[in-house]
């Protein structure tokens, strides 16, 4: 279990209630729901069945809320965050994978 303090830094601790959540992001607490059954976010589940979210799924969910807002399809939305979130991660490897060749030659 991470110290608390750990936890005000971690963007994957899942520190906020449903309720709470949907004030951040300026969603309505169904369009959150939609977001889980369309897989973009998969909230942590209290022990007493409670969703909660993290700081990295409130981003998320406000892009897809601005997507969506804009004219795009949920589906369509979340499958373009989803490959914009891939993309990122691929790149951040390739820059890592670039930096260890580099410190060995």
């Amino acid at each position: 279990m991470p110290q608390s303090d750990d936890m005000f830094g971690d963007d994957d601790y899942p520190a906020y209630t449903m309720g709470r959540a949907a004030e951040i992001t300026g969603a309505s607490q169904d369009f959150l729901r939609r977001l889980d059954e369309a897989k973009l976010i998969t909230p942590f589940r209290s022990a007493g069945g409670h969703r909660r979210y993290s700081r990295y799924q409130l981003r998320l969910a406000a892009r897809a809320r601005e997507m969506v807002e804009q004219g795009t399809a949920l589906e369509a939305a979340c499958r373009i965050i989803i490959l914009e979130d891939q993309l990122e991660e691929a790149l951040r490897q390739n820059q890592e994978h670039q930096r260890r060749q580099d410190a060995g030659a």
